[in-house]
């Protein structure tokens, strides 16, 4: 008996890997023979006996039924709705074509003077209804109770409007299953949504255990930055991977909708809340007038477009040294432009900023009055191992858009700078650092050009940065490297500091340095085993050897330092903005950078990375720290040099004393 069940369990889930059409006609056949059913069991309970004789007419009634039925059901659609997935509307498609069906059997009755009971289509109607639909049934709980096995087990936190709605679109899908919501609210509790139980939040942990939940989804985009980040960090430390449905303003937005289930915002990896805009200081140097942004297609200046579009400039010029990176987002910005109705001119512009020639024409061609400068060189190392072209791209091309500005009379010129221009350990803040002191000493030359600096730490989410590495690390089961386990970093995410540098340009009067409050600096260590914790794992350490993902410490890199600053000094004052801060840095005058530039560029020139350094080191406060040269051209001249001289030594040996 129980080999013959499984056999029947076999040709049935054989039945069900069927092509879709097949699975159709198998269908249909198989709703006729319940028609037949229905008819023939109608019959035998109307008279109380299976022996019973049908004549002609009755045959032929019953084949009429039988053809015309068939034709109902393929129109109302029985067959276009997948089982599995079947729900109210499919299931009033069944009810109707029944109905239809039993019509067709009275009339036939009526019309030929079968000799059956009268009241047979009531029965056959019940019958049927139950055959048809009830097959349909026990095929859609059978694959539901396979798919429950294979599912992963859910929480929802939230028993909102949208809890609900994920609830319901995680029940037409294989992917989740959730066993219970989660709410704060004492009215939802004990409450049951769906045939789903609502329970407390203080038995999250022992659910968690009892019914081998896997994930936690956060169905709350409109509740508070506070009280997100305290669910969250609820959650940390325990076995599951907690995701989230869309934040509430891209719901709004139609960016986005409930069942995008994603992972956690950068935003609750943060611990801070973002800085608020001031809509009407973004507006100050955009709403009507000629925008540049270069490095338009880097992970700020991308952003710095997107926000600069919905300030509705009278042109955008994008420019990029990279065509891929300009093409993405000229193309996502033409979409956006679309979307939003906006016409806008946009211009996407090939060049570097170090071509001065360039510069100079385009500032002046396109009449620019507010230029954004995100073009830089800001990877540490790759900046250490390319000395040369590091400095030359942050330096001058900063000096080079800053005088182009200048003779083009643009009216405002921002400087997208970084923390670790403060006190720099590494080429990359030295000369960013100096970047800096090029536009201050501009400010106080004759000229209309308003020049300021905004200055901010590691932006989570961009290119190269922590987050994306600790995820990609995290889908391939680790381990995460840190350089340090003291290791700490001031971070933003990538549209606060584009909306920092856009609110920046309206507030500054000049040569100013603008640092954003960011709260506390955060610990790399700690932002590991955050993430670790979140996607589900736990830390494998000397504490807990059998742990899922370990942490890797590799060492500081070249100009790396464990600590980064905003300030060089403690001379601060306020903006119109609470979270903005105006630094008072002193810097040289303007003849003594031009003279450290001209050697600068010579240096340059020649990659003599040496005599670079020695000038950073003369003119950047702070730069005292750095250890080592790396860069790469520089290191195979040496060796270049020094096997030269070997040479030269044994075709040459020096003469002893005595002779």
């Amino acid at each position: 008996m129980r080999s013959m069940s499984s056999s029947l369990v076999l040709a049935f889930e054989k039945m069900l890997e069927l092509p879709r059409n097949i699975k159709q006609i198998l269908l249909l056949l198989l709703d006729m023979f319940f028609v037949c059913a229905a008819m023939w069991a109608a019959i035998a309970m109307r008279l109380g006996t299976v022996d019973f004789n049908i004549g002609v007419i009755e045959i032929v009634c019953a084949a009429a039924t039988v053809v015309i039925s068939a034709i109902i059901f393929l129109r109302l659609g029985l067959y276009r709705a997948v089982i599995r997935f079947m729900g109210q509307q499919a299931a009033w498609a069944i009810v109707r074509g029944v109905s239809y069906s039993t019509m067709v059997l009275g009339a036939c009755i009526f019309f030929s003077q079968a000799h059956v009971p009268r009241s047979l289509p009531f029965v056959y109607w019940a019958l049927a209804l139950l055959f048809i639909g009830g097959g349909r049934m026990v095929v859609r709980a059978y694959y539901q109770d396979k798919v429950l096995f294979a599912t992963d087990k859910v929480i929802i936190y939230g028993a909102g409007e949208s809890g609900r709605q994920l609830l319901t679109a995680l029940s037409h899908g294989d992917q989740f299953r959730p066993v219970f919501f989660v709410d704060d609210n004492a009215k939802l509790q004990h409450s049951v949504i769906n045939g789903v139980q609502v329970v407390k939040p203080q038995d999250v942990e022992k659910l968690i255990a009892e019914h081998d939940i896997s994930q936690v989804l956060l169905a709350m985009p409109s509740v508070s930055g506070e009280r997100r980040r305290e669910i969250i960090n609820s959650l940390v430390g325990l076995p599951v991977y907690v995701r989230t449905v869309p934040k509430f303003s891209d719901l709004l937005l139609g960016k986005a909708n409930v069942t995008q289930i994603q992972d956690i915002e950068l935003e609750d990896l943060l611990g801070r809340d973002p800085v608020p805009p001031h809509p009407e200081l973004i507006d100050r140097c955009i709403t009507g007038k000629v925008v540049m942004v270069t490095g338009a297609g880097g992970s700020i200046g991308s952003e710095l477009c997107r926000q600069i579009l919905l300030s509705k400039p009278r042109e955008l010029l994008l420019l990029d040294i990279s065509e891929y990176a300009l093409y993405k987002i000229e193309r996502e910005l033409r979409d956006l432009l679309r979307s939003s109705g906006l016409e806008i001119e946009l211009i996407p512009l090939l060049g570097s900023v170090q071509d001065k020639r360039r510069i100079e024409r385009l500032f002046t061609t396109f009449e620019v009055q507010t230029v954004y400068h995100a073009a830089a060189y800001k990877h540490v190392p790759l900046v250490e191992y390319n000395i040369a072209e590091g400095v030359a791209n942050n330096v001058f091309g900063t000096v080079y858009a800053a005088e182009a500005a200048i003779d083009a009379g643009v009216e405002t010129f921002v400087l997208v700078s970084t923390d670790k221009a403060v006190r720099p350990t590494n080429i990359m803040g030295a000369s960013k650092r100096l970047a800096e002191m090029v536009c201050q000493g501009l400010t106080g030359t004759e000229n209309n050009t308003r020049f300021c600096m905004v200055r901010f730490g590691n932006v989570l989410g961009s290119s190269g940065s922590v987050v994306p590495l600790f995820r990609e690390q995290i889908r391939a089961h680790g381990p995460l490297t840190v350089t340090h386990s003291e290791v700490t970093r001031y971070f933003m995410t990538i549209p606060e500091a584009a909306q920092l540098v856009l609110q920046a340009s309206a507030l500054g009067i000049g040569g100013d340095v603008f640092v954003l409050d960011m709260g506390d600096p955060v610990r790399i260590l700690d932002l590991a085993k955050r993430m670790i914790h979140l996607s589900g794992y736990s830390v494998r350490d000397e504490d807990n050897p059998q742990g899922d993902i370990s942490i890797q410490f590799t060492g500081l890199r070249p100009g790396e330092k464990l600590f980064e600053e905003l300030l060089l000094g403690t001379n601060v004052t306020g903006t119109g903005h609470p979270m903005i801060m105006r630094a008072v840095e002193e810097y040289p005058p303007m003849e003594e950078i031009r003279g450290w530039l001209d050697n600068l560029k010579s240096n340059c020139d020649e990659m003599d990375c040496e005599s670079i350094k020695a000038i950073l080191l003369k003119a950047v406060s702070g730069f005292e720290g750095h250890q080592g040269m790396h860069d790469h051209v520089w290191k195979k001249q040496m060796m270049g040099s020094q096997s030269e001289s070997s040479n030269v030594q044994m075709l040459f040996p020096m003469r002893s004393a005595d002779n």
